[in-house]
């Protein structure tokens, strides 16, 4: 695999930018070579629990007026929705490099060095939080404040459409939790709020910021994927009618979400 030279792409605002930056830290897939040699066979080619295709779901949110921050590289290269800690090799759960999946299987046939560990945190997981957080200090200057949406998917273990996740109202206000449920509702879709998935690393640590709200939204893959495709052992595809359905949902959802939270800066 080609690998790219930087551990994200920054899709800028396009028009007037707004105070809203969109995170997608487990939608990439790539995995250099000298990890994928180190990968077991059936690990590298599925990369089970991948936010699948949230790059394209997505896509119009600069459209918005936001800012949208996208890993490139596979949430088993480096997990950036993990704290840095001791150890930075073991659990799916709490690692910054997972050593099995969520479902316990193992990832490697060679068990990389420390050395090697090391590397990836300092080569993918330092400079993307590092430029995470220069865009939350730029829009806080420039607006006052920010809106962090952290975006992710998921198969189970909760049957809701969408499940928004504040750390039980820790990090963000009503405001914002309201919007984003609301217009969802208005989609049709089922939405619960802080029921397992309360909002991981990156919506609990920059939500504690100043002048920050961050919002953890999960989006089932059953909205936007074949269902049937979902149990094989490669990446489902996304440009299926199904997916731009709920794209074409998305858009709508989000651009209502930008008038809520902009209106009193109009």
């Amino acid at each position: 695999m080609t690998e790219p030279m930087e551990p994200f792409i920054l899709h800028a605002p396009q028009g007037q930018a707004v105070p809203i930056i969109a995170n997608l830290p487990h939608s990439g897939m790539m995995v250099p070579e000298a990890i994928a040699a180190q990968f077991a066979p059936t690990q590298l080619k599925s990369l089970p629990n991948t936010d699948w295709h949230l790059d394209q779901l997505y896509r119009s949110l600069p459209m918005l007026g936001m800012t949208v921050l996208q890993a490139t590289h596979s949430r088993y290269v480096v997990d950036l929705n993990r704290q840095l800690q001791e150890p930075i090799f073991g659990s799916f759960w709490s690692s910054v490099i997972p050593e099995q999946t969520a479902f316990g299987k193992p990832i490697y046939v060679a068990t990389p060095s420390l050395e090697q560990l090391q590397e990836r945190v300092e080569k993918f997981y330092v400079p993307y939080h590092r430029k995470l957080t220069q865009l939350l200090q730029k829009t806080i200057v420039d607006f006052g404040k920010v809106y962090l949406l952290d975006l992710h998917s998921f198969f189970g273990p909760i049957t809701e459409a969408v499940c928004l996740g504040n750390r039980n109202g820790k990090t963000c206000s009503e405001h914002l939790m309201a919007s984003v449920e609301t217009h969802f509702r208005r989609k049709n879709y089922q939405v619960v709020r802080n029921k397992v998935f309360n909002g991981g690393y990156i919506t609990g640590h920059y939500g504690q910021m100043a002048g920050v709200e961050a919002l953890q939204i999960e989006v089932r893959y059953h909205v936007y994927l074949n269902a049937a495709e979902l149990e094989r052992s490669q990446p489902p595809t996304w440009d299926i009618p199904k997916f731009h359905v709920a794209k074409h949902a998305i858009d709508d959802i989000f651009g209502a979400i930008v008038h809520d939270l902009t209106e009193d800066n109009v």
